[in-house]
């Protein structure tokens, strides 16, 4: 079944209810502060696991101390679509267990 894409409005709807993510570039993004590199990479781990079991993936980003995502569906011909909002709801649920900010 495809997926349709999210009008901008319906866009803005659902990042209303995503504290610190952002619509850039065309794509749902948000970057993690943790405490340590090794808690950022772990996070990563536990972001990967969840976008396998989604068949879902974003461009996941590993930095010194931070984790940067950017998710935008291909099969919708690049475009934000409800894929994207779940992987992003999934994503904030697991954050804070890894002290992201």
């Amino acid at each position: 079944m495809p997926v349709e894409p999210l009008s901008r409005t319906e866009i803005e709807e659902r990042l209303a209810q995503l504290p610190g993510w952002s619509l850039d570039d065309g794509r749902l993004t948000r970057s993690y502060r943790l405490g340590s590199h090794f808690a950022a990479t772990a996070m990563v781990v536990h972001v990967a696991q969840v976008q396998e079991e989604l068949d879902h993936h974003s461009d996941l980003t590993l930095g010194h101390h931070t984790v940067r995502l950017a998710v935008h569906t291909h099969s919708a011909g690049g475009a934000v679509t409800e894929k994207d909002v779940e992987l992003a709801r999934r994503v904030e649920d697991l954050a804070a267990g890894h002290g992201a900010h």
